[in-house]
Formats: structure tokens, C-alpha cells, sequence
């Protein structure tokens, strides 16, 4: 059957994720609480393999701060588990420094390249992200009870929208397209 015939299936899951993401962003705390909730359980389960790996190979010279990594996933982990508010709390606080910081950089390395043309995209792209940070800051911690569930909810929606475009565009074209990597 060929590639394109599968156009209704890429439409499907782009309307299935758009209709997700819709539902995320009215539940944007409850998606935000599941979400460090899973996170807390991923860091537990990544520790306990970081263990199982230590003492796989306790000869190695690293085996101590290899248990000590997997001991802290796993109270890292279960931190998050027992207070998912606090743990969002906590994650929006390091996407607000991450925000500040790459902000502070791009305004930096735009003010050196003032020379250069679309500078101003980049100065203009700095500050948008140091203001997201600071209002993400200074939201606190309001920010931190939805910031999760939206950034989830927006890319939800954004998969969904570029799902149903390929398979719009698929259903239009009249050739087949080779799977990745494969020659036409």
C-alpha cells in the first residue's frame, strides 16, 4: 500500500494531539502536577539502574559516586513524588534561570554582532526570553502550578497542527514518498 493511501492516519493523530493539547490547557495544573509526578518516577527508576549499575561494576575507581548519583535520582525522585506542587515549584524556578540566562546571552552576543544582518532578531529574541524568565520569576508560585501543563499543552497542540499538515499534504500529493533514507 502506498505511503500516501496512510493520509487519514497522520491527520487522525494530529486531530487526536490538537483535541490533547486543548484538554491540557484547560487541565494545565492537573498536567503540570502528572508531569513532575513522572518525572519524579522516571528519576527513581533512572537511579535505581544507576545502583544497579554501580555494584555491576563496583571494581570500577567510580563506584561510589556512581551509587551516591543513583541514591540521590532516587530521594530526588521521591521529593518530587510526595510534593508534586513543590516539585513544579521548583522546576518553573529552573526554567525561569534558564530562560534569564540564554536571554542575557543572546543580548549579549547580538550587542557584539551589531555588524551583522537580522542582529536585531537575535537582541529581540534575548529579551523575550529574558522577560518570559523574569514574569515567570516574579509569578512565583502561581507560575509553577501551570507552566508545565502549558508548555506540554502548546506542544501537543503544535505535533497535532504539523500532523495534520503532512497528512493533508500527503493526501495532495500524487507520488509516494521513500521512508527515511530511502531513495525515490
Amino acid at each position: 500500500m502506498p505511503f500516501t493511501r496512510k493520509w487519514g492516519l497522520f491527520v487522525g493523530i494530529g486531530l487526536l494531539l490538537i483535541v490533547l493539547g486543548f484538554v491540557a490547557c484547560i487541565e494545565a495544573v492537573s498536567v503540570t502536577l502528572a508531569s513532575t509526578i513522572f518525572i519524579g518516577a522516571l528519576l527513581i527508576f533512572a537511579g535505581v539502574m544507576q545502583g544497579a549499575h554501580a555494584f555491576a561494576v563496583r571494581d570500577w575507581g567510580g563506584f561510589l559516586f556512581s551509587l551516591l548519583g543513583g541514591v540521590l535520582y532516587v530521594i530526588a525522585g521521591a521529593l518530587l513524588i510526595e510534593e508534586p506542587v513543590s516539585g513544579s515549584l521548583a522546576i518553573t524556578i529552573f526554567a525561569s534561570a534558564c530562560f534569564v540566562v540564554v536571554g542575557i546571552a543572546r543580548i549579549i552576543m547580538a550587542l557584539q554582532h551589531r555588524a551583522l544582518a537580522g542582529w536585531g532578531l537575535i537582541l529581540g529574541s534575548g529579551v523575550i526570553s529574558l522577560v518570559v524568565g523574569l514574569c515567570l520569576y516574579l509569578s512565583l508560585p502561581w507560575s509553577g502550578l501551570w507552566l508545565l501543563g502549558t508548555f506540554i499543552a502548546v506542544e501537543l497542540i503544535a505535533s497535532g497542527v504539523s500532523w495534520v499538515q503532512f497528512g493533508l499534504a500527503l493526501r495532495a500529493s500524487n507520488t509516494t514518498i521513500p521512508p527515511f533514507g530511502g531513495q525515490g
